[in-house]
């Protein structure tokens, strides 16, 4: 028997059908199930008024209608009303108390104003980009709770303090492959709403799994602020970077050379390409693409030059002059990539990790006008960042063809590594 099967017999014998017949008796909409009045609360008022009292029995150390041990022990001392918001609406609960007002009660803390999973869900819909009136609306229609923006807000801020454990939890020693790159978001700053970058930087680990480092928002970039971002991947554990794949970040070469002088940065082909085709009509793209492509994948760097070369003679430079030297400009930092063998083009290539993870920030993204605060937008796309990068656990299946290459490539740098 399986352990589905296991779990289905037990819940049986926890609550045999005619109990559950007896329940239902009435029963002839889901409001009756479901509702405000409805069973599922009631039940949940009366187990959890039950459980309470079976603390306040062990606190005591008797039951109801047995007298204490000695005269003058703690006794009972009536109830306490406290309404709890929850998923079948506002439940009224009577707390138990003690006369001594030692009592505290584990199942519902004093302070408590809402069940167990409730802020869970909160947070959930608001990490999926659920504006705070759309939460509002849900939590009425599907719950009949009416819930404050002031709640809303101070139960998402609870993660303020998990974001900052995992801004600066420790990284790995060594990553083969990050990505730099960034999402504009509007922001209000000094009474103005400025248009601002959220920088990532997404590792590639030894074992092929994808790890987001950090996020940074700034609204101007330079030298200065990526040497922090670099210093702080480095106080956080990070001794070497392989390659460095970024789409023409500004003062990033420099700041990284200071940082980890043996990175190789690479410029990222596919927004290369995609900046040479923005130039282009949208009928003459995918052929411009396909003469590109001879660059790209040439065999080696004086092949792509020469097929460079080729391009600039072409009619598509001719008629789109700004190609050749986009690709002239980046051309030191596309050489790298054409020193390495296929299974590492691919790795820096492949932009589905990068491309998918922005992606699905935009879908959170998109329902937001502006946020009031940087620190309003950091929470946002952290707690969208956990819900998308909780399914990352596995390599890509031609990593370890690609991870030999490394092997290869950069021997005296992984020597020792598993």
């Amino acid at each position: 028997m399986n352990a589905t099967m296991t779990e289905k017999k037990n819940m049986k014998d926890l609550l045999p059908d005619a109990v559950v017949d007896e329940l239902l008796k009435g029963y002839e909409k889901p409001e009756d199930l479901m509702g405000q009045d409805g069973l599922l609360a009631q039940l949940t008022k009366r187990l959890v008024e039950r459980a309470l009292g079976a603390e306040l029995n062990h606190h005591l150390g008797y039951a109801p209608g047995q007298k204490p041990a000695e005269a003058g022990d703690n006794c009972r001392n009536g109830y306490s009303e406290k309404t709890l918001q929850g998923e079948h609406g506002e439940v009224t609960i009577e707390i138990p108390r003690d006369r001594a007002g030692q009592f505290e009660p584990k199942l519902v803390r004093k302070g408590q104003k809402r069940f167990d999973g409730f802020d869970e869900k909160i947070i959930a819909m608001y990490a999926r980009g659920m504006t705070v009136r759309e939460i509002q609306g849900f939590l009425q229609d599907q719950y009949k709770v009416e819930v404050s923006p002031d709640l809303i807000s101070t139960v998402t801020n609870a993660v303020l303090e998990d974001m900052k454990a995992w801004q600066t939890r420790p990284l790995e020693r060594i990553y083969p492959v990050v990505f730099f790159d960034a999402l504009r978001v509007k922001i209000r700053d000094e009474g103005l709403v400025k248009n601002k970058a959220v920088y990532l930087a997404l590792g590639v680990t030894l074992e092929g799994t994808r790890e987001v480092l950090g996020l940074w928002i700034e609204q101007n970039e330079g030298a200065k602020f990526w040497l922090r971002v670099c210093n702080e991947l480095k106080n956080r554990g990070v001794a070497d970077i392989l390659i460095a794949v970024v789409d023409g970040l500004k003062g990033f070469p420099e700041a990284i050379q200071t940082t980890f002088p043996e990175t190789t940065v690479q410029t990222c082909i596919v927004h290369l390409l995609r900046h040479s085709l923005a130039f282009c009509s949208w009928k003459d793209r995918q052929a411009v693409a396909r003469e590109l492509k001879a660059v790209y994948a040439a065999e080696n760097a004086e092949t792509a030059r020469q097929a460079l070369a080729g391009f600039a003679r072409s009619e598509w430079a001719r008629r789109y002059p700004t190609i050749v030297p986009s690709w002239e400009r980046a051309w030191e930092q596309v050489v790298p990539f054409l020193t390495y063998p296929k299974e590492i083009r691919r790795v820096i290539y492949t932009t589905n990790a990068i491309e998918s993870l922005h992606m699905q920030l935009r879908k959170v993204l998109k329902n937001r006008g502006h946020f009031p605060n940087d620190e309003a937008a950091a929470k946002l796309i952290y707690l969208a960042l956990q819900n998308i990068t909780r399914r990352w656990n596995k390599p890509a299946v031609t990593w370890r063809k690609a991870l030999a290459q490394f092997a290869i490539v950069f021997s005296e740098r992984l020597a020792g590594q598993n």
